[in-house]
């Protein structure tokens, strides 16, 4: 199986703010630890997991729902995490709440089920997080309805 290397490289700028520079066209990403440590300047590395996890997410989501030539946009997506100290007394993240919603009611998607059964398993992010950190992944529908 050939891999495929990512490369994001962090550049310090001052206490706890980093550059991240993803290698792509555009301005770097400033990232930040929240007070007391850093000044909240910019998202803290639980809500870039967070982030990577919902972005991953939609985007299986909407790979899925578009192989059945489905339109569902526009996609939005809430990832809550929980933070706590873990039985040492360190901060983790101790789960990830991922809420996926439709633009559009279940009505007008073909296919719903096959695709609600297997979008997941193409998450690469998620996949490979959720063996440390629970996922919980909820999906609904624009009329509220939840689907999964």
């Amino acid at each position: 199986m050939a891999e495929d290397i990512q490369t994001v490289r962090l550049t310090q700028v001052q206490d706890y703010q980093f550059d991240v520079d993803f290698g792509t066209p555009g301005p770097a990403l400033r990232a930040d630890e929240p007070a007391p440590l850093g000044q909240g300047l910019g998202p803290s590395p639980v809500q870039l997991l967070a982030a990577a996890v919902g972005n991953c997410l939609s985007a299986s989501l909407l790979f899925a729902l578009r192989k059945f030539k489905q339109v569902p946009e526009p996609l939005a997506c809430t990832v809550q995490a929980n933070v706590g100290r873990n039985a040492e007394g360190r901060l983790r993240v101790l789960g990830l709440t991922a809420r996926l919603t439709l633009g559009v009611p279940a009505t007008a998607i073909e296919h719903l089920d096959r695709v609600l059964g297997g979008f997941e398993s193409y998450c690469t992010v998620t996949q490979s997080v959720s063996p440390a950190i629970p996922v919980v992944v909820e999906v609904f529908d624009a009329l509220g309805t939840r689907l999964k």
